[in-house]
């Protein structure tokens, strides 16, 4: 039982998901029905700017300023896209949530609309989750059938209808342009803006996506107010809880939800049980697998957005993946690599013929073939990852570009003794 307020999970019980009436019961859609009769969008919108929510899937930008982008002229219909597409490694973040608590996601979706102008959603999901599709299909079904989803949401004005898509499955459609084309039928590229999809989006028409437990903290800002949600958090400029996904080398490894600031350490050796028996804490990624090693000597750190920056970190999407003395860290990355590589949507050069290039030189120190002049190459190779299109090439580098920071001695020893010294 956790010592923090549960504001996602409060309702989350060990074996099934929590139905309608429970939710109904607990406060479930009285945020909505508020929001259709006392707020306009431009109400709601302030509201979310003054908790200052921001993004949860990873860039962390202002939820309400990305809302307040779509122009008032606009052209309609308009679209939001819920964003649980979910393919970065080490995180399960949005699958927990679904099968925990779904109607506080279809909740903040019709918020989020209602705040856009919205008549359609899509919640985009990732491929592997079909267990998760169907939990939404079928709520949402309940939804509509209480009357809050469908034709006048509860005797108002406004109409959303949700529906659920089940993707064909790349990593390049958790980036927001490639996810709309990905929608629309077309190859994943993303989209170089302006224009943004705020602007033009889904079918040339305004369109907010958002990750879903962005949404799922609407509900419980409107119903309890922005100073309650400014006071969750142990920081001052990251309001609310956050979910921390924990695996690897770790006793507890689960979904945690937790005050924004709560020390990475505490997370590790409080929250996910410590490290297992003979382990020793040697680095983690502790947003994805697309962020930097961070080291013994930053576990102290505040998890949030700020403070991780301050360090030169990204929270990313809070997903902290645990290494201990015995993992061979050239190895680990090199399996990133490989990833970053197969999932490359292949439409600019750096991130096409780069990650690729970077798999190959990794290989070979990790097999015995390195030589010391691909150090400064594969340097250099991470600077040029920041000209690609989108952010899958710089992500991609994080890794790689820390493990030379932190870890080049073993780097230096994979190469000295020509094979991998873990094995």
């Amino acid at each position: 039982m956790s010592r923090y307020p549960q504001v996602l999970f409060q309702n989350r019980k060990l074996k099934r998901i929590n139905t309608l009436e429970e939710y109904c019961q607990s406060g479930g859609y009285q945020a909505l029905a508020d929001v259709l009769r006392e707020y306009t969008p431009q109400g709601v919108c302030a509201a979310v700017q003054e908790a200052g929510l921001r993004g949860r899937g990873g860039a962390g930008f202002p939820a309400a300023k990305k809302w307040e982008s779509v122009p008032a002229d606009g052209a309609f219909p308009r679209f939001l896209v819920a964003n649980s597409d979910e393919m970065e490694p080490g995180t399960f973040k949005d699958r927990v949530l679904i099968h925990a608590e779904p109607h506080t996601i279809i909740e903040g979706i019709a918020i989020a609309a209602y705040t856009i102008q919205a008549s359609k959603a899509f919640i985009f999901v990732r491929p592997n989750y079909e267990g998760s599709a169907a939990i939404l299909e079928r709520e949402i079904k309940r939804a509509e059938e209480a009357g809050y989803l469908g034709r006048r949401i509860l005797g108002s004005d406004f109409s959303l209808e949700i529906i659920v898509h089940l993707s064909g499955g790349r990593y390049i459609c958790g980036e927001g342009t490639a996810l709309l084309n990905a929608l629309m039928g077309k190859r994943p590229n993303p989209i170089k803006p302006p224009p943004y999809p705020t602007v033009k989006g889904l079918w040339d028409r305004p369109t907010v996506v958002n990750n879903i437990e962005t949404l799922a903290n609407v509900p419980h800002i409107i119903r309890n107010g922005p100073d309650w949600f400014k006071g969750l958090s142990l920081v001052e400029k990251s309001p609310g809880t956050k979910l921390f996904c924990v695996s690897g080398k770790v006793k507890s490894p689960g979904c945690f939800e937790l005050p924004m600031g709560t020390p990475l350490r505490e997370i590790i050796e409080e929250h996910a049980g410590g490290l297992l028996e003979g382990s020793e804490f040697k680095a983690c990624l502790p947003g994805g697998a697309s962020t930097r090693f961070l080291i013994p000597e930053q576990l102290d750190v505040r998890m949030d957005f700020d403070s991780m920056g301050e360090i030169g970190h990204r929270m990313g999407t809070g997903a902290i993946i645990v290494f201990d003395q015995k993992t061979c860290l050239v190895g680990a990355t090199l399996n990133l690599i490989q990833f970053f590589a197969r999932e490359s949507c292949g439409w600019c050069t750096p991130c096409r013929e780069g990650l690729p290039y970077l798999r190959d030189l990794l290989w070979r120190i990790e097999n015995g073939e390195g030589k010391e002049e691909y150090i400064p190459t594969i340097r250099s190779m991470c600077k040029d990852m920041w000209n690609s299109f989108c952010a899958l090439a710089p992500g991609a580098a994080s890794p790689v570009e820390s493990l030379l920071t932190y870890f080049e001695d073993e780097v230096h020893e994979h190469i000295v003794q020509r094979k991998c010294p873990f094995q």
